[in-house]
């Protein structure tokens, strides 16, 4: 389902209902989520202060949604690690696995020069993809970011789906340059959308920065069927970010 960026809060009948569903035991979480994740090298790499790790593919959007179809299990499961691990998002679900909000847990930032609110976990992990794009994104890979988003208190999907911007953990950057060209008008109206070929095409943003962010567990959703240029979302091991 198109992520609909208009300031309208999802259902929470839709959302307890998947969410509950696992708080009562009716799906069996099975290993625990970060078991799930592949480590990328035996041997921890550390870069800028921040360990090299990509995001956990089973947080990964595309990982629950297939045509179109949501996974109600695998999306809880997710919703389940990142609310025990950042807060809940004033659901009923997400407040039976963390009693603390993950909006109490917000830090102020800055990104690039600008202002963003973010969960304080995630702060060193940013600042890390902060450095290495001033060290290697250089020449024709310079980039001035005039926007940026982080935190919200409303859930911007659409259906029963669970925006990583509750809990802190995702940003956008200049969304009038970066659109999201899967999701609802107006966004698919930006005429850099109607660029044909992979989706670099369809972003301002340079392939080094996005490669930036991977490197240190974020995910781009330019690779999801949203193509949504703008985000990038927090997946790697938080507790892993500087260990």
């Amino acid at each position: 389902m198109a992520e609909d960026r208009t300031p309208t809060r999802t259902p929470r009948a839709l959302v307890a209902a998947a969410l509950g569903l696992v708080a009562l035991g009716f799906w069996d979480l099975g290993a625990e989520p970060s078991a799930l994740a592949k480590e990328h090298a035996s041997k921890a790499v550390f870069e800028y202060g921040c360990r090299v790790q990509g995001p956990q593919r089973f947080l990964e959007r595309r990982s629950f949604l297939d045509h179109g179809t949501l996974d109600l299990r695998k999306q809880s499961n997710a919703v389940r690690y990142l609310a025990e691990r950042y807060g809940n998002v004033d659901s009923e679900g997400t407040s039976r696995w963390n009693s603390k909000s993950a909006m109490s847990q917000a830090k102020g930032v800055r990104f690039m020069g600008l202002p963003l609110s973010v969960h304080a976990k995630i702060a060193p992990a940013l600042a890390c993809v902060e450095k290495r794009i001033i060290k290697t994104c250089t020449g024709g890979s310079r980039y001035t970011p005039r926007a940026v988003g982080g935190f919200r208190s409303a859930n911007t999907y659409r259906g029963a789906e669970v925006s990583n911007h509750l809990f802190g953990i995702a940003m956008d950057i200049d969304p009038d340059k970066n659109p999201c060209c899967g999701c609802v008008d107006p966004w698919p109206s930006n005429p850099i959308c109607k660029n044909a070929g992979p989706v670099y095409k369809r972003t301002a943003l340079p392939k080094c920065w996005i490669k930036a962010f991977e490197r240190s567990g974020f995910d781009w959703l330019g690779h999801d069927t949203l193509e949504d240029t703008m985000h990038f979302e927090f997946l790697g091991d938080p507790d892993k970010i500087t260990k």
